[in-house]
């Protein structure tokens, strides 16, 4: 069992440290709302990987090639979409006042649905993660759970960490918060024109 944890946590690291859209939008959610409202949008992945991994470990592999195309298409089309509130934030938020009234469940909702329409989460369980969990399932519950307790374990945590270290750039002042605010609408921007053009050349 110690093995399958191990190998959850090792896993988990680098899917929280890399860099990518689902970490953009965090940055951008904690340079509007602060990181006390943004700090529920780390538990996203547990709303939308349930029935992600269902999906990749039931139906994935027997579905065609286009799939992932379409899921590419929409979701770069939403990031775009997020990219978009990120900018009118940043053009009209003064940073300098402190937070107030945002809502931290719509936070979560739209991380949610965001990591739901990246195909990333789809790719990792259907070629990393999926055939370990599987193999620790077959063995029993316990391994099972313990691979996935180690995983998320580690990505929330990370993703809670990133949070909470950009939600302190507020104190260094207004400046700063603008700037990384800027980086934020800039990445979102791009991952989401990569990811739209990915899906439309096909891959």
């Amino acid at each position: 069992m110690l093995a399958y944890l191990l190998q959850g946590l090792v896993l988990g690291l680098p899917a929280a440290a890399q860099p990518g859209p689902f970490q953009a939008y965090l940055l951008a959610q904690t340079m509007k709302n602060g990181w006390q409202r943004t700090l529920p949008a780390a538990l996203a992945p547990l709303l939308s990987d349930g029935p992600i991994i269902l999906l990749v470990l039931l139906v994935l592999t027997q579905l065609p090639a286009g799939f992932l195309r379409a899921l590419q298409i929409a979701g770069g089309l939403f990031i775009l979409y997020l990219a978009w509130g990120a900018y009118k934030t940043f053009r009209t938020v003064d940073f300098s006042v402190p937070v107030n009234a945002a809502s931290g469940q719509q936070s979560v909702l739209e991380a949610a649905l965001m990591n739901a329409l990246n195909p990333n989460p789809y790719i990792f369980w259907s070629l990393v993660a999926g055939p370990i969990l599987l193999e620790a399932w077959r063995s029993s519950l316990l391994h099972g759970l313990a691979f996935l307790l180690g995983f998320y374990g580690t990505l929330i945590g990370g993703f809670a960490l990133f949070i909470v270290l950009f939600g302190t750039a507020r104190q260094l002042g207004p400046r700063v918060s603008r700037a990384l605010s800027g980086i934020s609408v800039v990445a979102l921007g791009l991952f989401g024109l990569w990811q739209l053009a990915t899906g439309l050349r096909g891959g």
